[in-house]
């Protein structure tokens, strides 16, 4: 079995790696998939932490608290998918960009 310790570290590096593409990004795509990944992450450490730190047996109430959670992030997260591309889709339409830097939609 892989230490507690291993599976947050690959989550913190995920999720680093998924703020860090989501502030350095000019593609509103690249932003979407930054902000995917953040939500991955969070996903996999609720899951490791539920294993891990769970209440030991599984017959109890929240023994499958954790798995439970991330896939309604899983979930939220594919439905924040659909719509931000589906946004980005018209604003591409309107605007024939998606560069983060271009789009000026909300200004005046």
């Amino acid at each position: 079995m892989v230490p507690l310790a291993h599976v947050l570290l690959v989550g913190v590096g995920l999720f680093a790696i998924g703020l860090f593409g989501a502030l350095s990004r000019r593609n509103a795509i690249g932003i979407l998939m930054a902000v995917e990944l953040t939500l991955n992450a969070t996903a996999l450490n609720l899951v490791a932490f539920n294993t891990y730190l769970g209440t030991g047996g599984t017959a109890g109430r929240d023994a499958a608290l954790g798995q439970t959670v991330a896939l309604f992030v899983i979930g939220i997260a594919a439905a924040g998918a659909i719509v931000g591309l589906a946004l980005v889709l018209a604003v591409y339409r309107q605007q024939r960009t998606i560069s983060a830097d271009e789009i000026h939609l909300l200004k005046g």
